[in-house]
């Protein structure tokens, strides 16, 4: 922002000091407003690279969202006495009077510096040391200036540019000789914006040669530059149309996220439905492994491997266990690919729904792309009446709700969410999610017990094997030992459940 634009806010303002505050207000995170009583809200827009200061009617909302916000917002209290710009420098002295209550508040100065890429806002006590600054700059950023909490307030380095605002139309004799172009270098204040329009209301070339036939006219322009740069209304809708496009952006961020979360879910599933078709060939070898044991089974000889020939007269060798005879094997090869058999049908039936879901997730996701503002708010807040979404959730076949972690963190903070009654479960002994069944002290049937215990065993190191053991308790005998990580706890009274660890329908 150019120092007159600056020049002019400030103007406006310093002639109506002291001005009562009525607290602050946080578009986003590199925006302030301070709504000053009658004059609405004073704009400090102060992250890189566009900084702005201006006025906006209304009022304005949102809170703090840094540290260095809730720090302005707690100490930056008071009356507005003190309003200075530096010459005609991006730099904006603010004084606040303070507060007296409960707890005083002390006097503040707020700095404001709107230079570009190194914009920055501060918070001084009235001796100068900085309290608080949203961006410190450290010695590895400016060997020359170092800005952080603690420090002496240091100004940027002063400019040795023209003070357009005391001349008078005598006083431009010197330029006579030079180029408009070269004038507007030398003006204080004036930068590529304002050089245009001052251009444009003088109506000259930026290489005429200036006379002195020219001073008058290139004195009126001036004043009226600095009177009246014309450029706070097209900023101030800029400003508000990025205000607008950021909090569209930060309540869509969220949603996305939960939507794009439930698709890699969905993803997931697809790929154990399709591994589990593919094992349909694993099911149809052993059947027929199977099928040879019963047929040659009196004729094999004891050892590890049978080497037969199948019912085509091609050579076979068969895997046995040890322990059992050529018929118990075929019994163990039949309910195997019985299993497989199953899971296959399961998943020939689940891969389109699934697939459908996804679909469906998809095209969600680009509905939300181009949901306004207001449809957001709307989306949000319908999120939030639902409650924190931690963790995957499910329904038992006698109607609770099921809690599954997928971090040690959702692990953790689900535990520590369940109602003490609720029923824990967890794979014994290997890495997995924490389960909760939520009865808050009803009586769970079997079949739901079940049914958590198989979420437990499949959301584990033990996924696919068969009769895991899934130990559970009551959540109020589960605690976390002091210092452990979270998701590591120790249990008692636990009971225990045999499940295979397989994907439920």
């Amino acid at each position: 922002m150019e120092g007159l634009l600056i020049h002019a806010v400030v103007r406006e303002l310093a002639g109506q000091l002291p001005l009562k505050s009525l607290g602050w207000a946080f578009p986003d995170e590199g925006t302030a407003a301070l709504l000053l009583k009658g004059m609405g809200n004073l704009v400090l827009r102060y992250r890189p690279p566009n900084p702005i200061l201006t006025v906006e009617p209304g009022r304005l909302g949102g809170e703090a969202r840094t540290p260095f916000q809730r720090l302005l917002e707690a100490r930056c209290k008071g009356r507005l006495v003190g309003l200075e710009q530096v010459k005609l420098d991006r730099v904006v002295l603010f004084a606040f009077e303070g507060e007296k209550g409960f707890v005083d508040v002390a006097p503040t100065r707020l700095v404001f510096e709107l230079t570009g890429r190194n914009a920055n806002l501060m918070l001084c006590d009235l001796g100068g040391q900085i309290l608080g600054i949203d961006r410190p700059v450290t010695p590895a950023v400016n060997r020359f200036r170092e800005l952080r909490p603690g420090l002496p307030y240091t100004p940027p380095p002063p400019n040795h540019k023209v003070d357009p605002r005391p001349q008078r139309p005598r006083e431009l004799s010197p330029i006579v000789g030079q180029t408009l172009a070269q004038l507007l270098k030398q003006l204080d204040g004036v930068g590529k914006e304002l050089g245009a329009e001052l251009l444009r209301r003088a109506q000259l070339s930026p290489q005429t040669p200036l006379t002195a036939e020219h001073l008058p006219l290139i004195h009126r322009v001036i004043h009226s530059l600095v009177e009246e740069p014309q450029a706070r209304a097209q900023l101030s809708e800029e400003l508000r149309a990025g205000w607008e496009e950021e909090e569209a952006e930060a309540l869509r961020k969220p949603l996305r996220e939960a939507l794009q979360r439930q698709v890699k879910t969905l993803q997931a599933r697809l790929q154990d439905y399709q591994r589990a078709l593919e094992r349909l060939e694993e099911a149809e070898r052993l059947r027929g492994w199977g099928d040879l044991l019963m047929a040659y089974g009196p004729q094999i000889p004891p050892g590890p491997v049978a080497r037969l020939q199948d019912f085509t007269g091609q050579p076979v060798e068969i895997p046995l266990e040890k322990g059992l005879s050529p018929i118990q094997n075929a019994r163990r090869f039949y309910e195997r690919a019985k299993r497989l058999e199953a899971n296959a049908e399961k998943a020939l039936e689940l891969v389109p729904q699934t697939e459908a879901q996804i679909e469906g997730l998809l095209a969600e996701l680009r509905r939300l792309e181009g949901l306004s503002r207001e449809a957001l708010r709307s989306e949000s807040r319908k999120l939030r009446e639902k409650g924190p979404q931690v963790g995957l959730r499910f329904k038992s076949p006698g109607g609770f709700e099921v809690w599954v972690g997928r971090s040690s963190k959702e692990n953790d903070l689900l535990t520590r969410m369940a109602h003490s009654e609720d029923l824990w479960f967890h794979a014994q002994g290997v890495p997995g999610s924490h389960v909760i069944l939520r009865t808050q002290g009803q009586p769970a049937a079997l079949p739901d017990l079940l049914y958590a215990a198989q979420l437990a065993a499949y959301h584990s190191k033990a996924r696919g094997e068969k009769n895991t053991p899934v130990d559970y308790t009551a959540k109020k005998h589960v605690w976390r030992p002091r210092k452990a990580a979270p998701g590591q706890v120790l249990y008692t009274q636990g009971k225990t459940l045999f499940v295979d660890a397989a994907p439920l329908q």
